[in-house]
């Protein structure tokens, strides 16, 4: 499959990509059967695009007018839920990573991890004190991607909690099998402690880790790494990931308090990104 050489300049706020929602719809729960008095049920295609128009804009759900997507606020809110539920996005995240391998190969070979902190103003679950925002309350995404910048696991926190101990929740959560070949590990210096170099060596796991000083440590003019005068810039794919990520106002703001409904829309998220790598690269 050829694919274009670039992206689509504009993305459409009030409707899904096509492709997007014909992976989607097949894992929609089917309606209870019977007949029933009143109003006809609203198209899931509807609904979806009041979804899309919520993750990009980030307004409220009640602030969504019936006019717009031929659906009221409560009814979308409640089929969001439901959705959520049947565990809709987390097929799709995993479906999509799928699709991705096929149309594109995933690239085991240099993987990357980081996180982004977002601010929560109505807090719940998985939040705790930014200490990077005057100890305003925040979560955090913890992204793996590929050498390509695909997301492969994602997970959130508390914007308190240190990225070390989201390691192993990434490793683990990762949607496709990984294959028995060489695989290396890119992290920052927030990441370097025994502890998360012991879980990636477990994991089978070659790791770049930038190393952070100790106290009295001297300072180190020569890259450790043989045969490299300097750290290659193998970690800016995860901060570009996370950057495409957070263009999405629901995603750069956490307005849900429930961590659930966050994590539906950072996975939906997630595969609008695997779609795009997978057709434009």
């Amino acid at each position: 499959m050829k694919k274009d050489n670039t992206k689509p300049k504009n993305v459409n706020f009030h409707q899904v990509p096509g492709k997007l929602w014909r992976k989607l719809k097949k894992h929609i729960p089917k309606p209870a059967q019977g007949l029933k008095s009143g109003r006809p049920r609203v198209h899931d295609r509807d609904v979806i695009n009041g979804i899309w128009y919520i993750l990009w804009t980030g307004c409220q759900w009640k602030a969504i007018k019936r006019e717009w997507f031929n659906v009221s606020s409560s009814v979308l809110h409640e089929r969001f839920q439901t959705w959520k539920e049947a565990g809709v996005f987390d097929k799709l995240f995993t479906i999509m990573v799928k699709f991705y391998a096929r149309e594109s190969k995933i690239g085991w070979k240099w993987q990357s991890v980081d996180s982004k902190s977002c601010a929560a103003p109505l807090g719940g679950a998985e939040t705790g004190k930014n200490p990077t925002d005057r100890s305003k309350l925040g979560s955090k995404i913890h992204l793996l991607v590929d050498e390509h910048g695909a997301p492969l696991a994602v997970y959130i926190s508390g914007a308190n909690e240190h990225d070390k101990w989201s390691v192993d929740d990434l490793v683990v959560s990762v949607v496709v099998k990984r294959p028995y070949q060489e695989q290396h590990f890119c992290a920052d210096k927030g990441y370097d402690y025994d502890d998360v170099h012991e879980i990636i060596h477990l994991a089978g796991y070659i790791d770049h880790i930038k190393h952070r000083r100790r106290r009295n440590e001297p300072k180190e003019e020569v890259c450790p790494i043989p045969g490299e005068y300097s750290y290659p810039a193998r970690r800016w794919v995860v901060e570009r990931t996370l950057s495409w990520l957070t263009r999405r106002r629901s995603l750069r703001t956490r307005w849900c308090k429930k961590p659930t409904n966050w994590m539906a829309f950072v996975k939906l998220a997630c595969a609008h990104i695997l779609l795009d790598l997978a057709l434009f690269g």
